[in-house]
């Protein structure tokens, strides 16, 4: 036990085991609704997506983007932020009222955007679907996580501010900022502005909320984890920070490369391409850190729960940041645009890369936060094992589909000759989904008992 340790009590504690519980319940919600998702692709015409209001195909899948979003991962990674700056500083959480108060908010505000969607009210732009006063519930929490933690550091027994800390302010000050302009709150009746340049605003956001609040989140908990389970020192704080910097030099105007096929200006095109290859600067700083802090020591990361989720995170990221620059490029995008390539890729990212690591966040974190073991380390394995198998199944099957959509309309082929032939991979995409569900419930079960149960089961720990 550190020094820390003995003066913190179980209502430091309270604010992260909040977050936790609530990343596990939503990450059930946000996966069901991915399955139903799923099997309205296999059969659209089944009356219970043409009947049922909340469960058409245009109200349910912003409700899925947001709670997987927000409700899953964004939960996890939080109440992670708010276990490792305490200790990072060696100081205890500035106002745990605050703290817990934010937890309510925070679950306030994912389930009233889902249930403002579900009732149809949307500001109709991707990913920044949440109505005004869904929007300021979310920048009100935005503000007390920075003033609670910035109070903390602010209080620090400890110097240096290790890494990790950066990432989680950087991700805390950008995302208000993206998030603000993103959903442009200064126009509450439509949360958009006109013409080209909404597009070109909506995809700051869209791009942004993935990279500068998911990324820099998941980066700062990867950065923490690694170096306590191997148990040696970072390999260089100074690779970290050069990461750290030129996400946020090259990340905020990438987002243009969604729009290349459209009349944004040909100058931000070409900023944007270049940006998305100038990613790989910041995705190679962290990879290679953190994989010479490891180099190895793989069998340490495996016997570790917590460390294998986030290694398994890190695996992903770097499928992710390699597709991501490579699709930017016009002659890609020819093929992969607004197929399911992008829907694959879209779901490496944001469940396969900052997923994982929040899960392997919770489980490392749970049971230095209730001073026992997790319930079930064979229940925390099979949860990795089926979300993995899931989650590469549906990246490949997904991939594969995309291929054959933007292969055939460049080649003249229609939409109804197309249709037909993607069928068996949608079939396919929802016998993974079902498997990433079950990981979603499996975790659940874990993780509330770990929480708040009294013990562990008795498998070996």
């Amino acid at each position: 036990m550190t020094a820390l340790d003995s003066v913190l009590t179980s209502e430091d504690y309270r604010t992260v085991k909040g977050f936790f519980a609530s990343s596990a319940h939503w990450f059930v919600l946000a996966a069901l609704a991915g399955l139903f998702l799923a099997s309205a692709m296999v059969a659209p015409d089944f009356p219970l997506y043409k009947n049922v209001a909340w469960l058409v195909f245009s109200r349910l899948r912003p409700m899925h983007t947001n709670m997987m979003i927000f409700g899953f991962v964004g939960s996890a990674l939080l109440g992670s932020a708010y276990y490792y700056v305490p200790h990072l500083t060696r100081s205890p959480l500035r106002s745990p009222g605050m703290g817990r108060a934010v937890v309510w908010l925070w679950n306030l505000t994912v389930a009233s955007g889902t249930v403002t969607l579900a009732l149809g009210y949307t500001q109709s732009r991707e990913y920044a679907e949440w109505v005004w006063p869904v929007d300021i519930l979310l920048l009100v929490v935005f503000v007390l996580t920075f003033c609670n933690l910035l109070m903390t550091v602010l209080a620090r027994e400890e110097k240096l501010l290790y890494v990790s800390i950066w990432y989680a302010f950087g991700a805390m000050i950008f995302t208000f900022f993206i998030y603000f302009f993103g959903n442009a709150v200064w126009n509450p009746g439509t949360g958009a502005i006109t013409g080209m340049p909404d597009g070109i605003l909506a995809w700051f956001y869209g791009h942004g909320i993935v990279g500068l609040f998911l990324t820099p989140l998941g980066v700062g908990l990867a950065y923490y984890v690694i170096p306590i389970v191997i148990r040696a020192p970072l390999f260089s704080h100074a690779v970290s920070l050069i990461g750290f910097w030129t996400i946020l030099m090259f990340y905020p105007h990438i987002g243009t490369h969604h729009l290349l096929q459209t009349p944004a200006p040909t100058w931000l095109k070409i900023i944007a391409v270049t940006g998305s290859i100038g990613m790989l600067i910041p995705v190679l700083a962290v990879l290679i850190n953190l994989w010479l802090t490891m180099r190895g020591k793989l069998g340490q990361i495996h016997a570790d729960t917590g460390g294998k989720f986030v290694f398994a995170g890190l695996v992903w990221y770097l499928f992710v940041c390699v597709q991501g620059p490579f699709q930017s490029l016009p002659s890609v995008q020819t093929v992969t645009h607004l197929t399911n390539w992008v829907i694959g890729h879209s779901h490496i990212a944001v469940f396969g890369f900052a997923g994982f690591i929040g899960l392997g966040g919770i489980y490392f974190i749970t049971p230095r936060i209730t001073g026992r073991p997790l319930y079930s380390n064979k229940l925390a394995d099979i949860q990795y094992w089926l979300v993995l198998v899931g989650l590469s199944g549906f990246f490949l099957v997904l991939t594969a589909a995309g291929l054959i959509q933007g292969t055939g309309w460049l080649y003249g082929k229609t939409v109804y000759v197309i249709l037909p032939e993607l069928h068996v991979y949608w079939v396919w995409r929802l016998g993974f989904g079902v498997l990433i569900v079950s990981g979603a419930v499996v975790g659940l079960y874990n993780i509330m008992r770990s929480l708040y149960g009294s013990g562990a089961v008795g498998d070996e720990q």
